[in-house]
């Protein structure tokens, strides 16, 4: 085992503490962005002014808004003296001269106050010219619209695999997008000081490159511009590219009035003009042995990427990179592509492709089950990754062996065999509610797949009194990063959580940072900060092996004390210790960084070992269908994740906990919707409101919710031995979606496939349910009809070959659906 992976006696990580905010968000004495607004007494509001067409050439006449009362400026292209993009593509406008999606701002306007400049907004004239627009992917691939890479996974030959394979199968599939719905909308807050940097508060998972965009939109290099991260309300990936235009519009307009300038977005304009969860499209074909082991995979997947690029291809490429999700495909080929529409730039969601390319394999699996008449969960647990096994990719899988065990532990604790007989005696007493059991893995890679960004930095500072205060490169999200840092830094330095201080996250003092996504922010930063407290405890044990008078290799920090050997022997406090260091001039502060080791990946070819290790999970989960309406009631749900060593318990408890309900959200509930008329509001989004978008909530948990985490899960090279949680078990809600396909399929016939829409809202379960009754009247019609002529016919060879051949048709070992 590595060091970073060893755990001292009386470490602090492992320790269930609350959240390092808990109470001050509970009584709402937390602080965010917009907040600090209140405390100026000069600030101007920016507003925009927004696009009403999808796709039309704009000329705009600012003149009567300076006539508002109130209105100080109006921002528009000419007035940037750098570069006029807000993307790190450089293909984001930030004043547009052509709007690309209904919504897109236009200008920005600056008043005394918001009212001002709502008004000032509204006054600005402007000249539409209108131009087709693609709203839909379906007319992206018509049209052969299409951006960026196009990248292909492939392993073996899959064409051949298929030809030859016993049971070949074909469908499509449509994957929901999703609203990040954070509780904070987009925020920034800008000024300038008297030396002339530039200081922008901004809500943002990724302060570093936030600086950059406003630097380059200024004309001025990165150490003017200062952006610091106090804390989000919510990101889930919506505040890691998107904050930077905003940013740079509250900056823009700090500099050009010589006042401070807030831009915090009203609900509706964050729902309208920022960027949601990549929709995608996907053909498959895969073919299947006797007893239901895959033998081959073809699939294209088409993400929906809005009207420019933003994260859309590293989106793409983790998605095919997890097509797999747990199982063993011998014969692959994936290709990827990314359509471009008239609509919001989509962006990172929590997950950040993984859930699409996961939902493929996990819904081929769920529809051919029947259709090969094997049980799902037998069918799933077939195909499982077992040890020495690689990726499409070319990755081993490793620890695959955590995948059984956690399976295993979900069938036993969760009473899986006796619960299924438990639903089949349900349906067969109840014609117009039927229940659903299934169970689903989850492996999901962590790192970033750029490789780059696998880094982190820290700064440390002890003080004479011996308190410490850490600033790292990480943002705190509601996540916990934070609460976990404190442990890491208190663990490493030997001290009591109250010695220990987190500074907001700036980039003057950790610069280059990454940002807090790929659910590595507690691996590299805890990295990085547990480096820059190794080098301050080594300098000081010298000094505390002369005090003490014992082998540097026997002093031992703990609880804020510093001994020898003997834990009852002599010792020191840990601020005596430091006091005596700084008499004897050892530097007290360091700056850590870690890079993460073992990756190798080539994004040409989609080939290497993108990720650090994967994150196993399994969860089991009971629904009830209700015939009439297709409403959902989830009865109960089973979880064993794979959190390595938890470095704070609660705080990954939450996680998990968290990240389910929002995978059931995307799955069962949240669906986006846009106009996709010819009328004049095509390309409006429709649900721009939580009266229209609907978000899980407490309604939605299920009666009994059972979290546990993986038992001797160390995992190796990661801080203290812990695991990243803060995607992963997002994908855990796949067992409800299929625990609902189960149920509807309880309808229907044996051996009915069912489609089930995404997301499997009440309205799509209801007209699922509908085939799947269809399907069993069609079956009973055939069967009589069958009987019909075998009376009319008795002796009559024809009939009896024709109903031979219609046998033999349904036994063929091919068959192409």
């Amino acid at each position: 085992m590595s060091g970073l992976a060893d755990r001292p006696d009386g470490a602090l990580v492992g320790v269930a503490l609350p959240h390092e905010s808990a109470a001050r968000h509970a009584t709402g004495t937390a602080i965010y962005t917009d907040d600090l607004a209140a405390g100026r007494a000069d600030v101007l509001t920016a507003w925009p002014v927004q696009s009403e067409h999808a796709h039309a050439l704009v000329t705009l006449d600012v003149a009567p808004a300076l006539d508002v009362p109130g209105v100080v400026r109006v921002l528009t292209a000419s007035d940037v003296p750098g570069e006029n993009d807000a993307g790190a593509k450089h293909d984001e406008p930030l004043f547009p001269s052509e709007a690309m999606f209904h919504g897109h701002a236009l200008a920005w306007v600056l008043g005394e106050t918001a009212e001002a400049a709502r008004l000032g907004a509204a006054a600005v004239n402007v000249a539409y010219e209108p131009l087709p627009s693609i709203v839909t992917i379906g007319e992206a691939i018509e049209a052969g619209s299409f951006q960026g890479i196009a990248p292909t996974v492939q392993r073996g030959d899959a064409a051949s695999a298929l030809g030859s394979a016993p049971h070949v199968f074909e469908g499509v599939c449509e994957i929901n997008g999703q609203e990040h719905f954070y509780l904070e909308t987009h925020a920034s807050l800008a000024h300038v000081d008297p030396e002339g940097q530039v200081f922008v508060e901004s809500s943002t998972q990724h302060p570093s490159e936030t600086q950059e965009i406003v630097a380059h939109v200024l004309g001025v290099p990165n150490h003017r511009v200062t952006v610091q991260s106090l804390r989000l309300g919510g990101g889930f990936g919506g505040k890691e590219m998107q904050p930077h235009g905003f940013a740079a519009i509250a900056a823009l307009g700090a500099t050009l009035t010589g006042r401070a300038v807030r831009l915090r977005l009203t609900r509706t304009q964050d729902l309208t003009m920022t960027g949601k969860r990549h929709p995608f499209h996907a053909a498959w074909r895969a073919g299947f042995d006797a007893d239901g082991r895959i033998l081959a995979l073809e699939a294209t997947l088409t993400s929906d990427g809005g009207w420019c690029l933003d994260l859309s291809e590293p989106v793409l490429g983790r998605a095919l990179c997890h097509v797999d999700n747990a199982y063993w495909i011998p014969d692959i080929v994936v290709h990827g592509r990314i359509a471009k529409t008239h609509k919001t730039s989509q962006t990172a969601f929590r997950g950040f492709g993984g859930p699409q390319g996961m939902f493929v394999i996990e819904d081929i699996l769920g529809r051919v089950a029947p259709l090969l008449g094997i049980d799902p969960a037998v069918l799933r647990e077939r195909n499982l990754y077992r040890p020495g096994q690689t990726t499409p990719y070319g990755q081993e899988v490793r620890h695959a062996e955590r995948l059984h065990d956690a399976w295993a532990r979900v069938r036993t604790e969760g009473r899986l065999d006796e619960r299924r007989t438990e639903v089949e005696a349900f349906n067969s007493a109840h014609p117009d509610v039927k229940r659903g059991l299934a169970i689903t893995p989850v492996k999901f890679g962590i790192s970033f797949t750029f490789t780059a960004y696998n880094q982190a930095g820290a700064l440390v500072h002890v003080y004479r009194d011996g308190s410490v205060l850490v600033n790292h490169g990480g943002t705190e999200l509601g996540q916990g990063l934070h609460t976990k840092m404190l442990q890491v830094a208190a663990t490493a330095l030997g001290v009591r959580m109250s010695a220990v201080r987190l500074a907001p996250t700036r980039t003057d003092k950790v610069p280059n940072t990454s940002a807090t996504a790929a659910s590595s922010g507690a691996d590299l930063n805890g990295a990085a900060v547990k480096h820059a407290c190794d080098q301050i405890r080594e300098r000081l044990v010298p000094v505390a092996a002369d005090l003490l008078g014992v082998a540097a290799e026997d002093v031992r920090f703990e609880g804020g004390k510093v001994s020898g050997p003997d834990p009852d022997g002599t010792s020191l406090g840990f601020d005596e210790l430091v006091e005596a260091a700084y008499a004897r001039r050892v530097q007290l502060f360091a700056a850590g960084f870690y890079r993460t080791e073992g990756l190798g990946w080539e994004p040409g070819t989609m080939q290497g070992t993108p990720f650090k290790y994967f994150a196993y999970g399994v969860a089991a989960s009971e629904v009830e269908v209700d015939g009439f309406t297709g409403a959902t009631r989830l009865r109960r749900v089973d979880i064993v994740h794979d959190v390595g060593d938890s470095l704070s318990p609660i705080i990954d408890l939450g996680q998990v906990e968290g990240g389910f309900l929002q995978g059931v959200g995307w799955l069962v509930l949240e669906e986006l919707r846009w106009d996709e008329t010819d009328g004049p509001g095509r390309g409006r989004l429709l649900t721009q409101s939580a009266s229209t978008y609907k978000l899980p909530s407490l309604g939605e948990l299920p009666d009994e919710l059972n979290v546990h985490f993986l038992e001797r899960a160390t995992e190796d090279g990661a801080v203290y031995g812990s695991k990243a949680v803060g995607e992963p078990p997002l994908m855990l809600a796949f067992s409800v979606r299929e625990a609902i396909r189960e149920a509807v399929g309880a309808f229907g016939p044996r051996g009915h496939s069912v489609e089930l829409g995404s997301p499997a809202t009440p309205e799509a379960v209801f007209w699922a349910v509908e085939a799947a009754r269809g399907a069993g009247d069609a079956d009973r019609d055939a069967s009589a009809e069958r009987s019909d002529r075998r009376a009319e016919t008795a002796a009559g060879a024809p009939d009896r070959l024709a109903d031979a051949g219609l046998a033999a048709a349904r036994r063929s070992p091919r068959a192409e659906h």
